[in-house]
């Protein structure tokens, strides 16, 4: 009896609570899906990440293509050409190289004028250094060495009469004074030896009684013993 009373008390209950949530029940409506699709968002990349495969760009230097620019052969470090005009000296400064050179220059062109002595080939023969005429009583003979001072010694002589017997030339004129005789006058200005530099070499000046220059010339490598000579008519 009790059980039976147990189930009809079950089955009201649950029929009073089916018929409340039945009432109160509402289905919550599905929801609606547009069929329009969306514009996806950009996508933002990484730099960095993009640069990380791509190989660095290289410009490239001309200077090291030889199709375009020859390559010299004076780079640093490398030996330097040895070709050269101009013979090679060690010396400490570069520019003594030039010096030299243009001392050498200058020595050729001194000797090529008759301004310097050197060992060229000495001149074994009499020479002439001119005939004149005069009215003058006397000359005035000057003598000098115009090269190097290396000892040159001269002996003056008037047609064969010793004026002086030895001269050294050097720097400065000496002189001495010829008297001449009427008509033909022979001086001679003879070598007496060589200098230690090369021939015997002179500058002459001679002037007449009234200061007045006659001739000026020189002998250039005169072997010793040999003549230089001027030749005077007294008139």
């Amino acid at each position: 009896m009790k059980h039976i009373l147990f189930f009809i008390l079950f089955f009201a209950a649950v029929s009073v609570s089916a018929q409340e949530f039945g009432t109160k029940y509402k289905p919550i409506p599905a929801p609606k899906f547009s069929t329009k699709k969306k514009t996806p968002l950009p996508q933002v990349k990484d730099p960095q990440a993009e640069t990380a495969d791509i190989p660095g760009i290289k410009t490239p230097n001309v200077f090291d293509n030889t199709t375009i620019t020859p390559k010299s052969q004076f780079q640093i470090g490398e030996e330097k050409s040895k070709f050269s005009m101009y013979q090679q000296n060690d010396f400490a400064n570069p520019g003594d190289l030039y010096v030299d050179k243009m001392e050498k220059d200058l020595n050729k062109a001194l000797k090529d004028a008759g301004l310097r002595e050197g060992r060229g080939t000495l001149v074994k023969k009499n020479i002439s250094l001119g005939d004149f005429k005069t009215k003058s009583e006397y000359f005035i003979v000057k003598l000098r060495d115009f090269g190097a001072i290396d000892g040159d010694l001269v002996k003056v002589s008037s047609n064969e009469v010793v004026i002086a017997s030895q001269i050294l030339l050097d720097a400065n004129f000496k002189q001495v004074k010829i008297n001449l005789a009427e008509g033909f006058n022979k001086l001679d200005f003879e070598a007496l030896n060589i200098g230690t530099l090369g021939g015997n070499t002179a500058e002459i000046q001679i002037y007449d009684d009234k200061g007045q220059l006659v001739t000026n010339d020189y002998w250039d490598n005169l072997a010793a013993g040999f003549k230089a000579s001027v030749v005077v008519t007294k008139e």
